[in-house]
């Protein structure tokens, strides 16, 4: 006999193991060597009960079982239900092995588990070709099992289920076991379509059925959100997919689709809606939604030709009761304003979205009305019509009346009051950008006029202050909104016409427009901003030296402008090692210029300070040297580094001897205390050639560059042209010739 080659099949690794049960030997045998040889891993049994013992009490688990029908004792349909009631053996396919082709047999078999049966004959070749395809079968009922167990098991975690609507004029829906579960039904429940209608509410029924009408006559996918109330009262929100079935006439003939649970995503969608648009302490619209209702506001009175208006309304001295209170009294007491405010305007119980839940709803447009908190102690009420301003005046009088009752914070009983600025549309502005800034306006004008006031915005009265209020404002608000910048202007030594330091300028970039140094630095010093915005300097300059080092392999000093009372700060050296170790740079990188006016004014409460600084690496300059008029005694004791020439000596060289004395005595003093030197405001070449005959190497100014932006620096260092700079005589021992080519002069 020939042997057979081994059982080929990609999916099985190890032959397939094959329990043969038959009490006949001879025939055992001669069915155990066939097998073999083609392949099969065979264990005998010469009865059923050996059988059951050997797949009861051992490791062992076959992948098929061949029975002999007809046995002593347990025959094999018995033996088949024995198996069948065994762990595990549920799926095993059995294969009865008969000499009885009545049609009675062939039933009984599949009545008692049996997957197949085969006559016994010698066609051992159609024996294995019937265990093969027994195995393929089983093993593909096998994965389609699995596959079923895992969707559904992903099914169950998405809180998914699927169902079936056949249009056979029945309401019946059939569900999967998982979609039942979504409904918080069991398996043995049938709920109809009336019967999952019924789950929702009055509301949503009326809705939920003109839904399905259009969709079934239009034959159009359906796709919705619908709220459901459980049997054991749960509301959840359902999302329901389904698609048509059509016939091969492309009529309809049902629909199959899927549901699915996303309570918990709508609730967290709307708790991110709720924080995205609402202020977390008051509950009220923050500054994104008002600025979102305003401008639907605006857009209505257009096109319905009326008035529309925000009021501004911000707490007197609120300052106060947080210093003494603490803030959770001040929390306290901003709740309970925004409740007195929102209890002043019509609609005001309507600011909040709607729940979860709630069926969007055709209101008027007024509901709009509402109020927002738009900083820390500042409230805007947006009335989106009004008949004239006067109506607004009056809801304005109203919050301030009911702001002045006593409050409740903290434990303590305590008062306070309010100052409103009105704007209306179109009058007072076009956009809600310029409703807000003349709301503003109008009420820091009813601040200054002392405060417990209204102020309705006007163009005349505010002229005056307008530019110096506008100002201060935009001013709080320009370092959150990124609006300042630093521009540098190029040190360079006229020697070698080389960049060898920058001086850090701040600019303030205003709706595209730079603003003057001069317009928003003295306003700065005087409101206290300046502290906070030199500080930011710091951390500015020393990331964009560390910028030029890493990009441009420039290692230069950047001068940063320090105003006087910034060294009233205790830890304001601590503060400064900490932003340059944080911004990863050197403290000699950086170099603090305070002028010599500043510098007097408070000089025993600023030498500490310096010393401190210098201890640490980093260098003073003194600017607009010889313009302070003191004594020139504490040039001694101070820890200076550089002095810088005023732009007024400057000016005049080469046309007034008088200038011409002072720079060469500031150049000898600087020189006889060992200290740098530098000009700044050179405009002009003959400047330039003054300064450098005094000993005066390193010039700043337009001759050699204007401020500009960083990004500008790298092009400029790239665009310049080297040119021979004339040999200028000096008188000063020990200068050396000027070989190098000067700087190009733009």
């Amino acid at each position: 006999m020939t042997r057979m080659a081994p059982f080929e099949d990609d999916e099985l690794a190890q032959p397939p193991r094959v329990l043969l049960v038959d009490d006949d030997e001879v025939n055992l045998l001669l069915t155990s060597i066939a097998l073999r040889e083609r392949g099969f891993s065979i264990r005998e049994c010469a009865s059923g009960e050996l059988a059951l013992r050997e797949m009861g009490g051992s490791d062992w688990m076959p992948d098929v079982v061949v029975l002999d029908a007809v046995m002593p004792g347990l025959d094999g349909f018995e033996t088949c239900e024995e198996i069948r009631t065994l762990p595990g053996f549920e799926s095993v396919p059995v294969l009865m092995l008969t000499g009885l082709d009545d049609e009675a047999s062939i039933t009984r078999a599949y009545e008692v588990g049996a997957t197949d049966f085969f006559v016994k004959c010698n066609q051992w070749s159609l024996l294995a070709g019937r265990l093969r395809y027994l195995l393929r079968a089983s093993r593909t009922r096998h994965e389609l099992e699995r596959s079923k167990s895992k969707l559904a098991r992903a099914q169950d975690l998405a809180r998914m289920g699927s169902f079936d609507w056949r249009r056979d004029g029945s309401y019946r829906v059939a569900f999967s076991t998982e979609g039942l579960r979504v409904l918080g039904m069991g398996p043995g429940d049938n709920p109809s379509l009336r019967n999952i209608i019924r789950m929702m509410s009055r509301e949503d029924q009326f809705g939920f059925i003109r839904l399905l009408r259009n969709v079934l006559d239009h034959g159009t996918v359906l796709c919705c959100d619908v709220e459901v109330t459980l049997s054991d009262g749960r509301a959840r929100m359902l999302h329901i997919e389904a698609e048509p079935e059509f016939n091969e006439l492309a009529s309809i003939i049902g629909y199959t689709g899927i549901l699915q649970d996303v309570t918990d995503r709508r609730l967290a969608e709307d708790k991110i809606q709720q924080l995205a648009n609402f202020d977390v302490l008051t509950g009220l619209p923050n500054r994104r939604q008002l600025f979102w209702r305003s401008e639907r506001a605006i857009e209505h009175a257009k096109r319905l030709g009326h008035s529309m208006a925000l009021i501004q309304v911000g707490l007197d001295r609120f300052k106060v009761i947080n210093e003494n209170l603490g803030h959770t009294a001040g929390d306290e007491l901003l709740i309970e304003a925004a409740r007195r405010i929102r209890g002043c305007v019509r609609h005001s119980e309507q600011v909040l979205d709607g729940g979860m839940f709630e069926s969007p709803l055709h209101r008027g447009h007024r509901t709009l009305e509402a109020v927002g908190r738009l900083g820390a102690d500042e409230f805007v009420v947006l009335l989106p019509e009004i008949r004239s301003a006067e109506e607004a005046h009056d809801v304005a009088r109203k919050v301030l009346e009911k702001l002045r009752e006593p409050m409740m914070a903290g434990g303590q009983e305590c008062f306070i009051t309010a100052s409103a600025g009105i704007a209306c549309f179109p009058s007072d502005g076009a956009s809600v950008a310029d409703l807000l800034r003349n709301a503003d306006v109008a009420m820091d004008m009813a601040k200054s006029q002392g405060r417990n006031s209204t102020m309705l915005y006007d163009q005349q009265l505010a002229s005056k202050g307008r530019v110096r209020l506008d100002l201060d404002t935009a001013l709080h608000k320009a370092m959150e909104r990124n609006e300042l910048v630093l521009y540098y202007q190029p040190k360079i030594d006229v020697r070698t016409s080389q960049m060898v330091g920058a001086e850090a300028l701040m600019r303030w970039m205003r709706d595209g427009k730079l603003v003057p140094p001069g317009d928003f630095i003295p306003l700065a010093e005087t409101t206290g901003l300046i502290t906070d915005m030199s500080l930011w300097a710091i951390r500015e300059a020393a990331r964009q030296v560390r910028a030029w080092k890493e990009q441009h392999s420039l290692d230069i000093t950047v001068a940063v402008n320090m105003p006087s009372r910034l060294f009233e700060r205790t830890d304001l050296v601590e503060v400064i090692l900490q932003i340059l170790q944080e911004e990863q740079v050197a403290p000699h990188l950086i170099e603090l210029e305070i002028t010599e006016t500043g510098l007097m004014k408070d000089l025993q409460g600023v030498v500490p300070s310096l010393h401190k600084l210098n201890a640490v690496g980093i260098e003073i300059s003194i600017d607009d040297f010889g313009t302070g008029y003191s004594s020139l005694a504490y040039l001694t004791s101070l820890p200076i580094s550089e002095l810088k020439i005023d732009r007024s000596f400057v000016r005049d060289l080469g046309s007034t001897p008088q200038s011409s004395a002072v720079t060469s005595a500031i150049i000898a003093l600087a020189r006889a205390l060992g200290l740098r030197v530098i000009a700044e405001g050179v405009e002009q070449v003959a400047q330039m050639e003054v300064l450098y005959n005094l000993g005066c190497q390193v010039c700043q100014g337009f001759l050699f560059a204007r401020p500009m932006p960083a990004t500008e620096i790298s092009e400029w260092l790239r665009d310049q042209d080297v040119r021979p700079l004339p040999r200028i005589e000096t008188d000063f021992a020990g200068l050396p010739e000027l070989t190098p080519s000067g700087p190009k002069v733009s």
